[in-house]
């Protein structure tokens, strides 16, 4: 059985920072490219950051500089380095895994950045 498991959101300061992790189970993970993603109830969804499984990265305009991607495939985790974070962050975070035609969602964990 695959499963994606989100953790680390929560509520934080503007100008705060936040780890999102993403636990896979059930695949092999050292294959798959693994993307985050957010998306509040409403809005569009828009990608926020991509690594390959041969470590090449993408990000969305609005986070670059900010967020970072990264993944440790002995632990078949993918990580969300969120720093700067501002009001416009706030959704629900969600990571996928991809290979070939598999494509498998997490269940999300929400981010909230108020004063």
């Amino acid at each position: 059985q695959v499963q994606l498991v989100e953790s680390g959101g929560g509520l934080v300061q503007p100008g705060g920072s936040l780890r999102l992790s993403c636990a896979a189970s059930g695949i092999t993970f050292r294959i798959y490219d693994m993307t985050w993603y957010r998306q509040a109830p409403g809005k569009q969804r828009e990608l926020v950051a991509a690594i390959s499984r041969g470590d090449s990265t993408n990000y969305a305009d609005s986070v670059k500089g900010r967020f970072t991607i990264s993944r440790d495939n002995a632990k078949k985790t993918v990580y969300l380095q969120m720093n700067s974070l501002k009001p416009e962050d706030t959704d629900i975070y969600y990571c996928t895994a991809k290979y070939s035609l598999n494509d498998f969602w997490g269940q999300g964990t929400q981010v909230t950045v108020s004063s």
